[in-house]
């Protein structure tokens, strides 16, 4: 057990201590996809969804949300990222991509927050637009790339998550 980070020599759940780590700038970047059918694109496109601008407000909950990532997540460290960006686009066919990023220097990474950013503006999206379709699909959250740290820099490359593979 002792591989993960989150569990002591029992296996009990912790919080990591990262009180003995220097501070340095720590990057995170993450997407998530939100697919949609053609009905709710042709609306999204024409800034025609009845709840209001839902790009615009799906960027600023993802933005707040990374900012209260330890309030959601049990065992992250409470962070407040120096800078945080979400992107959406529209992208056919009928998918909303969902890009956000996030920068600190702290002891710890931020890819929960930058993850956390990009899985509350896909709930948003799903949440104003559930009215005209409740099938809309949110998925493929996952974490791009990060940087910093003792594991230093890591990228996704465009190929699927490996369940097998170790953390880095």
């Amino acid at each position: 057990m002792s591989e993960f980070s989150h569990l002591d020599a029992a296996g009990r759940l912790k919080m990591v201590d990262v009180s003995g780590k220097p501070a340095t700038e720590r990057y995170a970047r993450a997407s998530a996809e939100v697919r949609v059918g053609a009905a709710v694109l042709a609306k999204l496109s024409a800034g025609a969804v009845a709840k209001g601008d839902v790009l615009t407000t799906a960027r600023l909950a993802g933005v707040q949300a990374a900012k209260r990532t330890s309030e959601l997540i049990p065992l992250c460290h409470g962070l407040s990222p120096d800078w945080v960006d979400v992107d959406c686009t529209l992208v056919s066919p009928g998918t909303v991509r969902i890009e956000a990023a996030a920068r600190i220097v702290a002891r710890t990474g931020v890819e929960m927050e930058a993850m956390v950013a990009a899985s509350v503006a896909a709930l948003t999206v799903y949440d104003m637009c559930k009215a005209l379709d409740k099938g809309i699909v949110i998925g493929a959250v996952r974490l791009e790339e990060k940087s910093g740290g003792k594991s230093g820099k890591w990228t996704a490359g465009g190929n699927p998550p490996d369940a097998t593979a170790s953390e880095g």
